[in-house]
């Protein structure tokens, strides 16, 4: 049996803030029914949902999962999720490509970098 990646899932403190900043990154809309616990966005047939879900410990140490955007204009990105509350934390250049590092609203990390050749 086959299977597709369905769902990202956040653990967080504040689902409805946290859902809140990665609705306006992603341009999608939280779901109508979420609550101070539970929160989604549905991201479209293509993409996985996202889920955002209290829980009661708080994160202490680098993520072992993180995400990456691609975009075509890295630096107005990064300025515009700057804007939304994230924190640019560095900007990074290895094996022949360059990333941002940031972080969300509660420490979350994830990339955001210019289009990669294929």
């Amino acid at each position: 049996m086959a299977v597709r990646l369905a769902n990202i899932t956040f653990d967080c403190d504040d689902p409805q803030r946290v859902s809140a900043f990665w609705s306006a990154v992603l341009q999608k809309p939280v779901h109508p029914e979420a609550s101070e616990f539970f929160c989604a966005i549905d991201a479209g047939a293509e993409s996985p949902n996202y889920f955002f879900i209290r829980v009661p410990e708080a994160k202490t140490v680098k993520n072992r999962l993180h995400l990456d955007l691609e975009t075509a204009d890295a630096a107005s990105e990064v300025a515009r999720l700057v804007e939304l509350g994230a924190t640019h934390v560095e900007d990074r250049t290895e094996w022949g490509h360059s990333w941002s590092v940031l972080t969300d609203v509660e420490g979350n990390e994830f990339c955001v970098s210019g289009p990669h050749a294929q």
